[in-house]
Order: C-alpha cells, then structure tokens, then sequence
C-alpha cells in the first residue's frame, strides 16, 4: 500500500511544511485531544496553529453549523443578504471599540491583511507601509512584501515600499538590557528615525502583531504600540492592529492584544479562533477608511452562511464560559511551570507570552546563540511522549504553545510535566 506521504509529497508542493520525521494524519478528535492513524492519541497544545480555540467536536458550533446545512444553502455570496454575516458584523463592530466601525469578512488571516493593507493605501494614496522587524502576516503578495522574517518571505518584489522598526523582540533587540520604559522610548526614537531617513513621510499605515506569532510569540512590553500610536498621529499616519492569532481573549489580559498597549487601532485583522477550523477572517475599521474603496468588490466565500454561523456560536462560546479569563489563569500557570523549568535547563534561553501564547526560545547552554537543533528534538520529544506543540521564531529556534482556550488545569500540569522531561532531554540532560 503506498505511504499518505510519498502520496503528499508526489502532488503536492516541496514547500508545505510538514511537521516531524515521520508526519502524523490526525483522525479522530475531541475535547483536548486528537488521535492520529496509528491510534495514538495525543494532548494538542498547538490547536491547528491557534485555530481551534475552543478545541474538537464542541455540539454548540456542531449543531451550529447543521442547522444550516439543513437549510439546503451552504454559499449565496455577497451579492445577496446573508442574516448571520450581518448578525456576527455587528457583533465584532460592537467588540472592536473603534468608533463607527465596519466589518468585510474574507476566508483567511492573509486575506484580511492584504484588505487592510489595501484600504491603508487607498486612504492615503501612498503605498509605503511600516511593519516590525520578525513579523508574520500571510502569503500573499503585499503580506510577503511586509513580513519581517526572511526565512517566510520568498521574494523581495512587492506592491508597497516597507520599513522596518524595532520594538517587537525584546530578547534579541539592541534595546535588549533597557527597562520597559527606557526600551519603548529608545523604541520610538527608532520609529522617528525611520519616518524621518526611509520614507518620504506621506506613510499609509503602520501594522504590528501585538504579539508576534510566527516570529516566536515575541512579546513586546505593554505601551509599546500605544507610545508608537502617538508619533503615527503626527503624521496621519493609520494603524492596523494584527490580531489573526492574539485574538478573542487568548491573551488573558484583554479580548484583542492591542487593549494592553493604551490604544485603538484604525483597524484590526481577525481570523484563526474566531471560525474554530472553519475557514472565516476579516477586517474591522472606522467606516471612513472602509469606504474609501470605490472599486467594485465582492467576496465570494467571505463571510458565507455556514462559516459566519459556526463563528457566530465560536463567539457566544468563548463569551460564555469567559475563556478570557481561563486562558489567563492556565497561561500563568503555565509561564510560572516553564520558568522554573528554564532555570533548571540552561538550553532554555527565555521564556516570554501571555495567556495561552507561550513561547520557549532554545539556545546553545552559556549564551543567547540560537538552537533549531535543540527546538527540533523538544518537538520529537513532545510527540513521543503524547504531547503536540509548535515551533518557530526568526531562528526556529522557539517551541509555540497555544493550547485551545478550553483547556484545564489538570491538562496544563500534564503538559508541563512533559514538556520538562523533553526539554531536559533535548538539553543533553537524559
């Protein structure tokens, strides 16, 4: 019988990560936990890379979802009304704080920041953008252009002119050492230095991760965006809030990520948790910049029946059984349990986050040079001991954690107790 993976590999591209030396198939799922081909089932700290937040088979986003199928209608598109797409709008317009806001639904992450970009440039009618060194924020042509990661950023053509400010890594800044108020200051000197020698001033926007996800869940202190928001004023200049993966009160601390930093963006992107693995984002902004766009447009998934539904149920969930405040209370747990493992493990150089987005940043033991070789073994580790985790950072040197919103204390504890023991081991300690 030949392999799923030599079938994979046989169609489809050399570049669509897979994860481990021998690739799982997960097919059956619940609670907390998936179970792949083999039988093994295993705890999911990773969540589809922070999609399924509120972890597998839920019945409120299941029966959600049926009901509609029932109707017989799974897509009308956009050309026609759709209740729960206007229902959900609303909702998110209400939760966003920005005045007067506006909401246009896409199918992923990428598309809504290359929307938001879009509306940014038209705005302004200027198509420079500022963005975070070791950012993250999607595939597509204008999102690759502004991605701050060279190894997720395949080509240097784009249609907008980027410049990169400091700010979003403290562990590797040159800010590294400062105190939170001396780092955001020496921060925002940068900011001004870059408006000043790399643009011509007239910026469209400013879009930040308020913790950046692929890029090692690299936290900045809190402030940060909301001193940045002040020199972006001066100038006009708009500021697009990324919350694809800090969304919906996985922070801990706030529902949107930005709500730490003092400030209300002119628009924030969402995608991942909101559909629980079905595939919705979308943009919200003040109305002005959403309808400056005076092309024709439509989104013929964006926003369909059966995803804006299910999110509909996703958001009523996590609103609830206010996950917010779970992911805060196990989050800490969790950073606490990682630091007292980090300060027995000298391959763990730091360990940063809030709520459930936790990262573990692997470097050679006696200074801060990167280990993807250490980050490689902690995730053959976890997985062989029952227990699915992420990997990343500008270095992939960092091990991502991003439990769904649900998980429980119990769960946390076994976790860690893994996570110990394959940290130790990929730290030469077995």
């Amino acid at each position: 019988m030949d392999r799923l993976i030599d079938r994979h590999r046989a169609v489809l591209p050399n570049w669509l990560a897979l994860y481990y030396a021998d690739p799982i198939e997960i097919v059956h799922a619940s609670g907390r936990r998936v179970t792949d081909s083999n039988g093994k089932t295993y705890l999911d700290f990773f969540a589809g890379i922070l999609t399924n937040a509120l972890g597998y088979d839920v019945p409120e986003v299941s029966d959600a979802v049926r009901k509609q199928l029932d109707t017989g209608i799974l897509h009308t598109s956009t050309l026609y009304l759709i209740r729960s797409q206007v229902e959900l709008a609303e909702e998110i317009a209400r939760l966003s704080g920005i005045p007067d806001a506006k909401v246009f639904f896409t199918n992923s992450g990428t598309e809504a920041n290359e929307t938001a970009l879009m509306l940014a440039t038209q705005y302004r009618r200027s198509n420079q953008v500022l963005a975070m060194r070791n950012s993250y924020h999607g595939r597509a042509f204008a999102t690759v252009g502004i991605t701050g990661n060279r190894g997720w950023s395949a080509s240097a053509l784009s249609p907008v002119r980027v410049s990169y400010v400091h700010g979003g890594y403290p562990y590797r800044s040159p800010f590294r050492g400062l105190s939170e108020a001396d780092y955001i200051a020496a921060c925002v000197e940068d900011l001004r230095d870059v408006l000043r020698t790399g643009t011509s001033g007239d910026v469209a926007c400013m879009i930040a991760e308020p913790i950046q996800g692929v890029g090692g869940f690299s936290t900045p202190p809190d402030g940060l965006f909301g001193a940045f928001a002040e020199v972006l004023a001066e100038y006009g200049i708009l500021f697009i809030s990324d919350e694809v993966q800090t969304g919906w009160g996985r922070t801990g601390t706030h529902f949107w990520g930005i709500q730490a930093h003092g400030v209300t963006p002119d628009m924030m992107t969402f995608a991942k948790g909101l559909g629980n693995g079905l595939a919705i984002g979308g943009v919200v902004a003040r109305a002005d910049i959403m309808d400056c766009f005076t092309a024709n447009s439509i989104s013929t998934f964006g926003g369909n029946p059966v995803a804006t539904v299910g999110a509909r149920a996703v958001l009523d969930y996590v609103r609830e059984h206010d996950l917010q405040a779970n992911a805060h209370r196990l989050g800490t747990r969790l950073l606490s349990g990682l630091r007292d493992t980090s300060s027995r493990q000298p391959v763990v150089g730091d360990v940063r986050g809030k709520g459930l987005m936790v990262g573990i940043e692997l470097v050679e033991p006696g200074g801060t040079t990167p280990s993807p070789a250490a980050a490689a073994r902690v995730l053959e580790e976890t997985r062989a001991r029952g227990l699915l985790v992420g990997k990343g950072g500008l270095h992939n040197n960092v091990i991502r954690l991003a439990p769904p919103m649900t998980v429980t204390s119990e769960e946390t504890d076994e976790a860690l107790a893994i996570l110990d023991e394959a940290i130790a081991a990929a730290g030469g300690d077995d």
